[in-house]
């Protein structure tokens, strides 16, 4: 009698709540792959294409020297960015929302080229897909910020590192330039305001076309801690898929041997779960 009562077919109620906490337990464990293993392994990658290409287009002279420039296209690779004291190379791509701040830091568009006259503005990841700028917040009054684009080769000495709310130093004069490095404050994961990176130009700057964009035309994806919604059509379908994976993989439980079912439907449920969580990132605050 117990072993019948064991193999008893489950009530409609309790099938629902397997397939509920399937459904929750591989959405958690994917978000955690892909925050902690996958996304630092894409973005390697993606700096690697971008290397690559800033390489290129830097020895062929076709690299971008003025945030004006037509050819200047959003996600293309506009420098390099170097901190020694850090240990922080990175190449610099055009965009600071979620989707560009995958690849590495990003240039904000409303703002000159590093090396023009003005106030320049890169933001990073504090802790996903790789936390290129995990580190700016140890770096110490004095130390140089090395930038590689179309118009040259530029050093910054570091002002200093200043919090959300903290003043802004002085106005830069005619012929000057700056760079700040933004990222998230706070935990990993947890961001709670912003860390800035003050870094004067040694030397002028290099005159150019000013940006084509202002702070007010900016898209809101693209501000300072925002999320980008574009892709969230994406989103919806992967998780309508992984939906039909798990319910695919309680019925196999349910009609097979559980052996059987888990061996067939675990990799499938990794995969999309994955590329499910994957999508899901891309909502998630852009300096994270």
């Amino acid at each position: 009698m117990a072993a019948r009562d064991a193999q008893a077919p489950l009530s409609a109620r309790l099938q629902f709540v397997r397939a509920t906490l399937l459904l929750l337990v591989v959405l958690a464990l994917s978000v955690l792959l892909q925050l902690l293993l996958v996304s630092p392994l894409q973005q390697r990658a993606a700096q690697q294409t971008a290397f690559d290409q800033i390489r290129g287009d830097l020895a062929a002279g076709t690299a971008p020297v003025a945030a004006g420039d037509l050819k200047v296209k959003k996600g293309a690779p506009i420098g390099y960015l170097e901190v020694p004291s850090i240990g922080l190379r990175q190449v610099v791509v055009e965009g600071t929302d979620a989707g560009e701040l995958l690849k590495g830091p990003g240039h904000r568009r409303d703002t000159p080229l590093p090396g023009q006259v003005g106030t320049s503005v890169v933001m990073g990841r504090r802790a996903a897909f790789g936390g290129p700028f995990a580190d700016i917040a140890s770096l110490e009054k004095g130390a140089k910020i090395r930038a590689t684009t179309g118009a040259g080769v530029f050093d910054y000495r570091v002002l200093g590192v200043r919090r959300s709310g903290d003043p802004a130093p002085l106005e830069l004069a005619a012929g000057e330039g700056r760079i700040v490095l933004v990222t998230a404050d706070g935990p990993a994961f947890v961001p709670s305001g912003l860390v800035l990176v003050d870094a004067d130009l040694v030397g002028v700057g290099v005159s150019g076309a000013r940006p084509v964009l202002t702070a007010s035309t900016l898209p809101d994806s693209e501000k300072l801690l925002s999320i980008d919604t574009s892709t969230l059509w994406r989103l919806l379908l992967w998780v309508q898929a992984l939906i039909l994976v798990v319910l695919g993989a309680v019925w196999a439980w349910l009609r097979w041997n559980p052996m059987k079912a888990w061996i067939t439907f675990v990799p499938a449920l990794l995969l999309v779960g994955l590329f499910t969580a994957g999508e899901a990132t891309r909502l998630l605050p852009n300096l994270l």
